[in-house]
């Protein structure tokens, strides 16, 4: 069975310890090995000193002059005093080569010691923010959230390994998001193509089928008349709606044009709102201008003047701003109405979602969608005083 990652860490660094340890001792044995003949020069010492001795006493001294008598003496105390220092220097070596064994074996032991408390210490530092990582790597993939707390102890790379996750971690959950919005809006599409399909065909019978009782005299009695009206004005709410379904179910085609913000946005100004209203453009002199499908992007606008408009009841002035913000074209719409709630401004940009009587609720969806074709984005926020901002980030020609 493998061992868990802290102790193999543990053990390597005890490993790696060991090697000086060794050659240490590897150091003593052959410093040992250095001194140990001394013993034997001591002994070969100790022979030559007898053997002199044995000598002296065999030889007739009383015929040797005083002068070589003395000489003789002289040299049995030399060999005398050599074999003294003979036997200190051996006992001194003796104690030396132990005191010198002793010294080692505890220098090695307080380096194990040492090494087996820092290898402790290393093991921990290193295996603790792994395990720990590892673990954040199995709550990304549960989609929980990570852990808030302090950091576990460790080097300060780990620290931006920690950074780098928690940013990973958020980056998957804003694409999985993502993700899921976009499936959501896929199903949206496919399913106004659909209803828009359907509702057309019927629609085109109805219309001509009221045309004809206009034009046959049958609306002369005034409920007849009162009926064709209302069939007249539901078709063309029905003709709307599939209209605004068929643009909802279909992306902008096409190659894309260069499109001037400001002259389109000044051009609305005068046409998608009504007479009362006040369209104030600002731009801070730097390029207007992008390549995107003029069409869309004039109903766009055009969907966010109206609805400005209407959220001031048709009169008041409407301010919008074109300035360069990076590489990119940042649009504001201001009005000056009683606002969107906080907690309705992440929904409404959402398919059907509607707060008017008769809305259909595609028509934020339309300029998202648009937007978003566009690789821009939208948000909206509140107007300093009161009333909504929707704001469009658009990229630059």
């Amino acid at each position: 069975m493998p061992l868990p990652f802290r102790q193999r860490i543990f053990v390597i660094l005890v490993a790696l310890t060991a090697v000086p340890t060794i050659l240490a001792v590897v150091g003593w044995a052959l410093a040992v090995r250095t001194v140990a003949p001394s013993a034997g020069a001591r002994v070969a010492l100790e022979e030559v000193a007898a053997s002199a001795r044995q000598m002296v006493d065999r030889v007739d001294t009383t015929h040797l002059t005083t002068r070589e008598r003395a000489a003789l003496r002289e040299h049995l105390e030399q060999l005398s005093n050599s074999v003294t220092l003979a036997r200190r220097a051996e006992t001194y070596l003796h104690y030396y080569a132990g005191g010198f064994a002793a010294v080692v074996v505890v220098f090695g032991a307080l380096v194990v010691i040492a090494a087996i408390r820092v290898a402790g210490h290393l093991s921990r530092q290193l295996s603790r923010p792994i395990d720990e990582l590892v673990g954040w790597t199995r709550f990304i993939r549960r989609r929980m959230a990570l852990p808030a707390g302090p950091p576990t102890r460790g080097a300060p790379e780990f620290e931006a390994l920690r950074q780098a996750l928690r940013e990973l971690a958020t980056a998957l959950e804003t694409a999985r998001d993502r993700e899921l919005e976009a499936e959501r809006l896929r199903a949206f599409r496919e399913v106004a193509r659909r209803v828009a399909h359907e509702i057309k065909n019927p629609l085109t019978a109805m219309r001509i089928a009221v045309d004809q009782l206009r034009r046959s005299g049958g609306t002369a009695d005034g409920r007849s008349g009162v009926a064709v009206d209302v069939m007249e004005s539901e078709t063309e709410r029905l003709e709307r709606l599939a209209k605004e379904f068929s643009e909802f179910g279909r992306l902008p085609e096409g190659p894309k044009s260069e499109v001037d913000l400001v002259d389109l946005l000044m051009d609305l100004g005068k046409t998608a709102v009504p007479p009362a209203v006040d369209v104030r453009v600002r731009a801070n002199g730097g390029s207007s201008r992008l390549l995107g499908h003029y069409d869309p992007l004039r109903r766009a606008f055009a969907n966010l003047l109206r609805n400005a408009a209407e959220a001031m009841g048709g009169r008041g002035a409407i301010d919008v701003g074109v300035t360069t913000e990076g590489s990119g074209l940042l649009v504001t719409i201001a009005d000056h109405g009683p606002g969107i709630p906080d907690e309705l401004r992440q929904r409404v940009f959402e398919p059907y979602f509607t707060t008017k009587r008769d809305g259909t609720g595609l028509g934020l969806a339309l300029v998202r969608q648009t937007i978003e074709a566009h690789h821009g984005t939208i948000s909206v926020a509140e107007t300093p005083g009161g009333g909504a901002t929707f704001s469009v980030v658009l990229a630059a020609a």
